[in-house]
């Protein structure tokens, strides 16, 4: 990681931010037209794989009690299928959020009911005690390496604003025996080391944070919790 994360603590630049986030859109929005709602229609090779990153992710999740979670990169919906066969009995307030309307429109038309709802957004709106991103820092779409840092460390604030008690998030990490999906190229795919952003999202977001990345794949997932006061 460059400098990148000072710099989005000093102030986000609006047009950067439109244009990173009119590449993210179109990119995904193209993703479903091909593949439909299915992991290949957000960038996941199988659904078994794109399962086991929703388990790291819920792990920031209590569910001994009822609780309000934000999807950040919903896409079309797949973590409500989820959660309606792993955690049935669990009482969740849950939105998801995406740039893309041709993702919101499958997941509305799959999933939408007074407990679980869509918006297209380029950021979330309300605080929930939890959210989960999974895979939104990954594709670069044809920025800098300098210039999406920037653009990940922005979403990562953005997390810790909607979130009260906790969010997660995914990385592609640099380990050499990855397999990405269709369509990606290396240029595109944005690899890191988890432990700067974890490192950010103490110092700067006020957070206590724990790396996954032992669970079978070349990626780790951050668990940032909250520091009270």
């Amino acid at each position: 990681m460059t400098g990148a994360a000072a710099r989005a603590g000093s102030g986000r630049d609006p047009a950067f931010f439109a244009e990173a986030c009119a590449g993210v859109e179109a990119y995904y929005s193209a993703k479903i037209r091909k593949y439909g709602a299915t992991p290949r229609g957000v960038d996941w090779t199988c659904q078994a794989t794109q399962e086991l990153r929703f388990v790291q992710l819920l792990k920031i999740c209590d569910f001994s009690a009822p609780f309000s979670l934000n999807d950040l990169g919903c896409g079309y919906g797949a973590l409500c299928a989820f959660l309606e066969r792993r955690h049935p009995q669990a009482r969740i307030d849950y939105l998801g959020i995406d740039l893309s309307p041709a993702m919101i429109s499958r997941a509305r038309n799959r999933f939408a009911s007074p407990s679980r709802r869509f918006t297209v957004r380029k950021t979330g709106r309300r605080p929930a005690d939890f959210s989960v991103a999974s895979g939104i820092m990954n594709v670069s779409v044809g920025q800098s390496r300098e210039s999406w840092e920037a653009f990940v460390a922005e979403m990562l604030a953005e997390l810790r604003r909607i979130s009260r008690r906790g969010f997660a998030v995914n990385f592609v990490t640099e380990r050499p025996e990855i397999s990405v999906a269709p369509g990606i190229t290396a240029v595109d795919l944005y690899c890191t080391s988890p432990v700067p952003w974890a490192r950010y999202c103490e110092r700067k977001l006020g957070c206590s944070v724990e790396i996954l990345d032992r669970y079978g794949m070349g990626e780790a997932t951050l668990l940032a919790s909250v520091n009270e006061g």
